[in-house]
């Protein structure tokens, strides 16, 4: 056992210290349901991840929902065990269509990052309906609400872990990307570290639409029938890729000029949801016309093999993030093509967590992986102390592969979706 301060955790080795399931805000259920987090400062036994937010996800490794489950709003820390420092901060968001997913998952287990000279934090947030639906008369966006309680908890407590409050990296990837960077736009963070950004944000009609279909009885009830109702979905882009919720806004932020920023996405995101079943596309015409994409940029995915995939990896994850580094100018942008490079096939090389990830590997890892993985891992390490994570232009991270067209240059990506939901049954 160690103990900083008020909190005790466990020493996971000789290097590194942990600290789970650190309450940062009050169970928001009873009559806090659906408002704004409420900040609460716990201490003392911090040795477990707490329990996770409301949903139906199975992932391998990690914790289920279950029903009576209310504290949901816990962080957890990991640090290195010496008493050197302050150590820079990264503060990072789990992913999950903003529906799915916890900060418990072994994937984000920080102790290897902890190790290589940061202060990792995780946290759980609200998902699904509870998090980002749309509720009259209360806040919209709770999800990001919670995020940000959970950063402004970082800021004024990590000291006392080792951390340094004015160094922290605001990180994610996926849902998680998106969330760091409204919490960069909103909170005064140093760098962004940020993963298959989606191009995934809603109007508030929409959220209203979602809402009308959605039993909010219990958070049981409101887990059950968005399910139901993702699954209804036979028409329009919903019927291939049916993600509910997602932050309502008019876009995704742009990132401030005095905030450094790494970004990466793989190379062909959407293999994931190909191979696992959840997304099955029409023909590439009429995929395209679904999803309202101009017909000279389908064409120019024709000659693919798996055009589909393609495209819609290229519409969702891989374009967005590319135009955010040219936007911000001075981005450092890298592409993960280690095959199979599908979505979050990245994120346990960038953790060091390649143990017990077979599947998002595509078989057992070996001594090219870990290598891989150690090159990855220091360059996040660097750019969350110094800004500069070791590269200029396109990193490829793994295979060097050549450079396709961007048959997106020119169209705009910019407008909030706004698509019809059909009835449920």
């Amino acid at each position: 056992m160690t103990r900083r301060g008020r909190f005790r955790g466990r020493a996971i080795d000789a290097e590194v210290d942990a600290f789970l399931g650190v309450r940062y805000a009050e169970p928001p259920f009873g009559p806090r349901r659906f408002a704004a987090p409420v900040p609460v400062h716990a201490e003392g036994d911090c040795l477990e991840f707490g329990p996770i937010a409301p949903q139906s996800a199975r992932l391998p490794g990690a914790p289920v929902w279950r029903p009576g489950d209310e504290d949901v709003l816990s962080l957890n820390v990991w640090t290195p065990s010496t008493s050197d420092g302050p150590w820079p901060v990264l503060f990072y968001v789990h992913g999950g269509a903003y529906a799915f997913g916890s900060s418990a998952q072994p994937d984000y287990d920080g102790a290897a990052l902890a190790r290589a000279g940061l202060v990792v934090v995780t946290c759980n947030y609200r998902l699904g309906f509870e998090g980002f639906g749309h509720v009259p008369g209360q806040p919209d966006n709770r999800g990001l609400l919670d995020q940000r309680a959970a950063l402004r908890w970082v800021r004024e407590n990590i000291a006392v872990f080792g951390g340094d409050p004015d160094l922290i990296t605001v990180g994610g990837q996926s849902a998680g990307a998106g969330s760091a960077l409204f919490l960069a736009s909103w909170e005064p963070v140093r760098r962004v570290i940020a993963h298959s950004v989606p191009n995934r944000f809603y109007t508030p009609g929409f959220a209203r639409r979602v809402a009308e279909w959605i039993d909010t009885t219990t958070p049981e009830s409101a887990v059950t029938s968005a399910d139901a109702l993702a699954a209804a979905q036979r028409t329009g882009p919903l019927a291939y890729d049916p993600v509910l919720f997602g932050p309502v806004a008019d876009g995704l932020p742009a990132l401030r000029p005095d905030v450094d920023a790494l970004l990466c996405h793989t190379d062909v995101e959407y293999l994931l949801f190909s191979a696992v079943g959840t997304f099955r596309p029409p023909g590439l015409q009429e995929f395209g016309r679904a999803w309202g994409i101009p017909d000279h940029v389908v064409a120019a995915y024709e000659h693919f093999e798996d055009a589909r995939v393609r495209l819609a990896g290229d519409f969702v994850f891989g374009e967005p993030t590319a135009r955010l580094a040219e936007a911000h100018g001075v981005a450092f942008l890298a592409r993960f093509t280690r095959p199979p490079a599908w979505h979050t096939a990245d994120v346990p090389f960038s953790f060091g967590n390649l143990g017990g990830a077979d599947f998002l590997l595509g078989g057992p890892a070996g001594d090219d992986e870990r290598a891989l993985s150690r090159r990855m891992l220091q360059a996040w390490v660097d750019f969350c102390a110094t800004g500069d994570p070791g590269w200029t232009g396109v990193r490829h991270w793994g295979e060097e592969v050549e450079a396709r067209r961007a048959p997106w240059r020119g169209v705009d990506l910019s407008a909030p979706v706004n698509h019809p939901v059909q009835p449920v049954g």
